[in-house]
């Protein structure tokens, strides 16, 4: 069993690999693979990697448990600290956040810290932005003031790390080692200094994205690294024309202000569970006037803290409820903090009472079913792109299941006209119950189901329920037990026979809501030909710039773009035939040599294919959740 290894700084991982020589930075990878394997923990809690009889480098982790300086990394070799194996024993530990949260005692109250500089992902995401600690730790902070203009440090740092994006993205997975990760962590550490944590936050996310593509590990998606360099692109090319709203400098802290007396009501919970090891529980809070607010608890811990974190006390104010109860409970809250997101925090004036919880019916989560999905979903998409709401909104709706088609489950809206919707886990872990719950539900064709869950912006008509209940005044639904208020938190229950109706049932529902459609449903998005600008995109994300002119060369890529034009997507067709001959120009000059070796062009080009096709597709997403007159969705452009 390998020993695990402790975080690293990012700002200490790109300094030891600045101070390698040329010649010892080309065999960084090669020493980098086996170190993990090798490492050995020792009883004070540090970690030694032997490198031969001579050399051995011991990391030695501060309080917080993450390497945050240089002299906490020592090898014994004559070259160190300038040596190949402490840059590579550095290189094979995972990144620490870039403000890993303090052990504190219990009860302490502090300030709530997050690396999240971008619109906050899913609670229940493979991958959150960022850790979060326990509201337990949160205390209201004075807000940032706004700055009035970017700086000339600021415009400096975004200009750097834009070059070191640029050259990332011509060398690809293929080429992108620890040489030009180092690079992009130099660059991120220096927008962090200058007050730009989103850029910061977007170049980690690259570098852990390549990390995991060059590892080859399971988890890594190419399509998730694409979307992490457009994000990286796009951020630091806007900050640095130095024309870019203050506002997306982002923020590196939560700033919990004075919300008053609250009244609210649980809605329901869901696991959380981070691939940098956090796990944990957020429930999901409604006022009566239709707010919404959340309360959290997530620490270090994976897979077993997240299991465990559903019946974990609720340390808000003296409240002596658990999570569980929350989510079929409510609270009477005085001296409330509250973040910006909605993130209920647990200051030192705060005072918390239990009330009695109410259904889904009867309280203030009523409207939200009473709202076609679509419409809900509709002014999702309005917002921008990068807005939190879009992220983590919650919608109901009423539905009656079609059948499982593939890796998901199909179902239709009990409105009229409405398309079928796609429900996938909201956490397709194996050791959580979604898969198994809707495993189960697809197994009763003609059930009637309330729904909450939370649309998926990158999917067509695509809904991840996080919880599930019976339809009011509906015989062919669920029966869930008295106690559970109606309703089934699907990352922590898991539905039983008894939960479903009877076989003989479902006859007679079936003749009430007449012949249930079985064919899959049409996915516009999928249908479309921007997969090919898609295909483009990761080539160039995976292979690099010579990917891209590679496959570019010769009649190829006019037989690839016909299929776009003649679909009406001309701008699609120009931009990808712009970026394949930007990614083939290579001008020399009499003696052979590169006269223009600078990426920027390319990379210019790759992030307008790439910003587009976001655009387009996100459209596509919209129509299909609009359905024609007769039930079916609208085909694709």
């Amino acid at each position: 069993m390998s020993t695990e290894l402790p975080p690293v700084a990012p700002e200490v991982l790109a300094e030891a690999v600045e101070s390698l020589t040329a010649r010892l930075r080309k065999k960084l990878d090669d020493a980098t693979a086996g170190c993990a394997a090798a490492a050995t923990g020792e009883a004070d809690g540090s970690v030694t990697f032997r490198f031969g009889e001579d050399a051995v480098v011991t990391l030695r982790p501060g309080p917080a448990g993450t390497v945050t300086e240089a002299g906490q990394a020592t090898c014994t070799c004559l070259l160190a600290p300038r040596c190949l194996h402490r840059a590579a024993a550095l290189g094979a530990a995972p990144l620490a956040d870039t403000a890993p949260p303090e052990p504190e005692p219990a009860g302490a109250a502090g300030t709530e810290q997050t690396t999240a500089v971008e619109p906050a992902e899913s609670a229940a995401s493979a991958e959150p932005a960022e850790p979060a600690e326990s509201a337990a730790s949160a205390e209201p902070v004075e807000s940032a003031e706004s700055v009035p203009a970017l700086t000339a440090a600021q415009v400096g740092a975004a200009t750097a790390l834009w070059h070191a994006a640029a050259e990332a993205l011509a060398a690809g997975v293929t080429a992108g080692g620890a040489v030009v990760q180092a690079e992009l962590l130099r660059a991120a550490h220096t927008a962090r200094l200058a007050g730009l944590p989103r850029a910061e936050a977007a170049a980690l996310r690259v570098v852990r994205g390549l990390r995991a593509a060059r590892e080859r590990r399971t988890a890594h998606r190419l399509g998730d690294l694409t979307g992490s360099f457009r994000e990286l692109l796009y951020t630091a090319g806007v900050l640095a024309s130095g024309t870019a709203d203050p506002a997306l400098t982002g923020t590196s802290r939560r700033a919990y202000t004075q919300g008053g007396s609250l009244q609210v009501q649980g809605l329901c919970r869901e696991p959380v569970l981070s691939a940098t090891g956090y796990g944990g529980v957020v429930t999901h809070l409604l006022a009566p006037d239709g707010s919404r607010y959340s309360i959290s608890d997530v620490r270090p811990g994976g897979l077993a803290r997240a299991r465990g974190a559903g019946r974990a006390s609720v340390a808000l104010g003296g409240a002596t409820l658990d999570h569980a109860g929350l989510a079929r409970g409510g609270l009477r809250i005085v001296g409330a903090t509250v973040s910006p997101e909605g993130r209920l925090g647990a200051g030192r004036g705060v005072k918390a009472t239990p009330l009695p919880g109410a259904a889904w019916s009867d309280g203030p989560a009523a409207p939200l079913f009473a709202r076609p999905a679509a419409e809900a979903v509709a002014a999702l998409l309005a917002t921008p792109a990068e807005a939190a709401e879009a992220e983590t909104a919650l919608i109901g709706c009423d539905v009656t299941v079609v059948g499982a088609a593939g890796d998901h489950l199909l179902v239709r809206e009990a409105v009229p006209h409405a398309p079928l919707l796609r429900l996938l886990p909201a956490h397709p872990h194996p050791e959580l119950p979604h898969t198994e719950n809707l495993r189960r539900i697809a197994s009763y064709p003609g059930l009637r189901l309330r729904v909450l869950g939370r649309p998926d912006l990158d999917r067509a008509a695509t809904l991840r329920p996080v919880a599930v209940g019976p339809v009011p005044g509906a015989q062919y639904t669920l029966r869930l037990p008295g106690e559970w208020l109606g309703r089934a938190d699907l990352g922590y229950e898991r539905l039983q026979g008894e939960h479903f109706p009877p076989p003989d049932a479902a006859a007679a529902a079936a003749g009430e809501a007449g012949p249930v459609p079985a064919a899959d449903a049409p996915d516009p998005l999928a249908d479309a030909p921007l997969w090919r600008v898609r295909r483009l995109l990761e080539t160039g994300v995976a292979g690099g710039r010579r990917a891209v002119a590679e496959a570019a060369r010769g009649t190829a890529a006019q037989a690839a773009y016909g299929p776009l034009r003649r679909a009406g997507l001309t701008a699609a067709a120009d931009l990808a035939t712009a970026l394949a001959a930007e990614a083939d120009r290579r001008p020399r000059d009499a003696f052979g040599r590169l006269a223009d070796p600078s990426p920027d062009g390319y990379a210019w080009a790759w992030l307008a294919a790439a910003t587009h096709l976001a655009a387009a597709e996100r459209s596509l997403v919209a129509a299909s959740w609009t359905a024609t007159p007769d039930g079916a969705t609208p085909a694709a452009p």
